[in-house]
């Protein structure tokens, strides 16, 4: 169990790493599917070609969608892109980045597939054997066939099985003509996005480096905040948990048990100090924030309007904690939320 943390707490630290092996096990899965898949096509000439296409093009578009469910910035990106502007402004910029970073991800599983596809062949074959000119393998001696007796013919053509025209044209010359143009057309594909992700990769640093460093920066910095902003709303939850379910028991037994009757503590000493300390610890998690109408404020503040990324320091008071005023806050973040006459002060650490 502790091994399954680790490794849970290792990829949450390395997510760029964990999207980058997850999609390279997709490009992987994406290989196998296909080599397990069972290909058959209806060798009929209304339906070759739809099935043909749509072996070729439907996988890529479910692996596209499903990198980007897979991804954990698509929430990030979307709750960015659809929250209040507040004090914090929203730039473009990150969010292009954003986007575009996912995109590249999403694409490898499709781009391996539509490759590995057009290599082998298969669909190409069942896509367009009716419709290929194929006329420089028929037999010459054999009776002119009508045209929509010939497409016939060729639409049987990937079905060995089915096809009764080897008197009439060479299905093993027929068919490597055709798989032959299929793979011409899978190296231009691996050849046109290699050239396209070189360009990208090399052009990108010619423009202005200091934008692309300042986009990247803040797109990291929009993902860490919100995984700091998790962290701190299950740290802070836990702490109310344990407080109000420790003065929950301690007013039962209260009213249970007299208080002259509760036994006396006895051996006061390093479990005691320990027990004080723990106590100490769960209250300092709250924050000062001690009432579901404060902690629903705080939330409801921090989305609609996000502190400024301007950091300054805040006077202490003598528990060394700094107060906050969520009236205010509301006031300066939205004017439509709900104004209440009294003010709310919670704490939280510098």
């Amino acid at each position: 169990m502790d091994k399954f943390r680790i490794m849970v707490q290792f990829l949450q630290a390395n997510q760029e790493s964990f999207m980058n092996g997850i999609c390279g096990i997709m490009a992987l899965a994406s290989a196998q599917m296909y080599s397990s898949f069972e290909f058959t096509c209806p060798c009929l000439p209304d339906y070759n070609y739809a099935y043909g296409i749509g072996i070729l093009i439907v996988p890529p578009i479910w692996f596209f969608l499903l990198g980007y469910v897979l991804n954990n910035n698509i929430s990030v990106l979307t709750e960015e892109w659809k929250r209040p502007v507040g004090k914090r402004r929203k730039d473009p910029a990150v969010l292009r980045y954003m986007f575009s970073s996912m995109t590249q991800r999403a694409l490898i599983a499709p781009v391996v597939w539509v490759a590995v596809t057009l290599m082998d062949g298969k669909s190409f074959l069942c896509a367009f054997s009716a419709t290929a000119d194929l006329s420089e393998f028929l037999n010459e001696s054999y009776p002119i066939l009508s045209k929509k007796e010939l497409v016939k013919f060729q639409a049987r053509i990937p079905c060995e099985d089915v096809f009764d025209g080897h008197e009439i044209i060479s299905i093993d010359a027929a068919t490597r003509y055709i798989r032959c143009f299929s793979q011409a057309c899978g190296w231009s594909f691996l050849m046109v996005i290699t050239i396209v992700a070189f360009l990208i990769r090399a052009i990108r640093p010619c423009f202005t480096q200091a934008a692309f460093l300042k986009t990247k920066y803040w797109s990291h910095y929009i993902d860490t905040e919100r995984k700091l902003f998790d962290e701190t709303c299950k740290e802070h939850a836990k702490g109310f948990a344990k407080v109000c379910i420790q003065q929950y028991f301690e007013s039962v037994s209260g009213e249970i048990v007299p208080q002259s009757q509760l036994p006396t503590k006895k051996g006061k000493g390093k479990k005691d100090d320990d027990d004080g300390e723990k106590q100490k610890s769960d209250e300092e998690k709250l924050l000062g924030i001690r009432k579901e109408e404060d902690m629903n404020k705080v939330l409801w503040n921090w989305h609609l309007c996000k502190p400024a990324l301007m950091l300054t320091k805040r006077p202490e008071d003598m528990n060394g904690h700094a107060h906050l005023d969520t009236l205010s806050l509301s006031k300066e973040c939205n004017h439509h939320t709900p104004v209440k006459t009294t003010a709310v002060a919670y704490y939280s650490k510098v």
